[in-house]
C-alpha cells in the first residue's frame, strides 16, 4: 500500500482522516497474464492502481484486430475513464500482458469521498488535468503529425523500460503501424 499512497501524494497531499476513509474502499486482486481487468462492452465500476505488472487498453477494429491505445504499468491508475464517468458499456478492454497485482476501489464510492474531503477532490482534479487534458492533447497531436519512425523514437524515449517487456506486435499496435513496418524502423536505427 505504500506505493499507492506515494503515488497519490505525488498529485496532492492527503490527510490521515482522508487516507483512513479511502483505505476502507481498497481491495487487492491478482490478474493472470492474458486475462482482462475489464471486458469490452461492460460497464466499469472500479479504478485500479497497478502495484506490479503490465496492462494494455485496447479495442477491436472492424477487422477484429487489437488496437492498443495505452499501456498501464506499475504505479499508474487504470480504468476506462469515459465509460466509468458515463456509466455506459465501454468501447475498450483492459488486458493483463503480465501477471498483475492491483489495488482497486469503487468509482462511485470514491466520488462520494471526493465530495466529502477536499484533499481527495484536489487529488482527483490534479490527476485528471495532467493525464486526461495535458498528456492526452499532446499525444493526439503527436499521433496525427509525427511519422512512424518519430512515434517509435518517442515511445522508446518515453518508455524505455517497456521495450523489453512488450512483444513487437503490441508496440506496433500502439504506434498504429504493422509489425513489419516496426521491424524495418528498428533495423534502420
Amino acid at each position: 500500500m505504500t506505493a499507492f499512497w506515494e503515488f497519490i501524494d505525488h498529485y496532492s497531499s492527503i490527510s490521515e482522516e482522508s487516507k483512513k476513509a479511502w483505505s476502507a474502499l481498497l481491495k487487492t486482486s491478482d490478474i493472470a497474464k492474458g486475462n482482462n481487468f475489464l471486458d469490452q462492452g461492460t460497464i466499469p465500476k472500479d479504478i485500479a492502481f497497478v502495484s506490479s505488472g503490465l496492462l494494455s487498453y485496447y479495442y477491436l477494429n472492424e477487422k477484429g484486430e487489437k488496437i492498443i491505445k495505452r499501456f498501464f504499468q506499475e504505479n499508474s491508475l487504470v480504468a476506462s475513464t469515459s465509460a466509468l464517468l458515463k456509466q455506459e458499456p465501454g468501447f475498450f478492454a483492459i488486458e493483463a500482458l503480465e501477471d498483475t497485482k492491483l489495488i482497486s476501489y469503487s468509482f462511485r464510492d470514491f466520488r462520494n469521498l471526493a465530495r466529502k474531503y477536499n484533499d481527495i477532490a484536489n487529488f482527483y482534479i490534479s490527476y485528471l488535468e495532467r493525464h486526461w487534458v495535458i498528456e492526452k492533447e499532446f499525444a493526439e497531436i503527436t499521433l496525427k503529425s509525427a511519422t512512424a519512425k518519430e512515434r517509435y523514437l518517442k515511445f522508446e524515449n518515453d518508455y524505455p523500460d517497456l521495450i523489453s517487456r512488450l512483444k513487437l506486435h503490441h508496440i506496433a499496435s500502439y504506434l498504429a503501424i504493422t509489425p513489419t513496418q516496426l521491424s524495418r524502423i528498428r533495423a534502420e536505427l
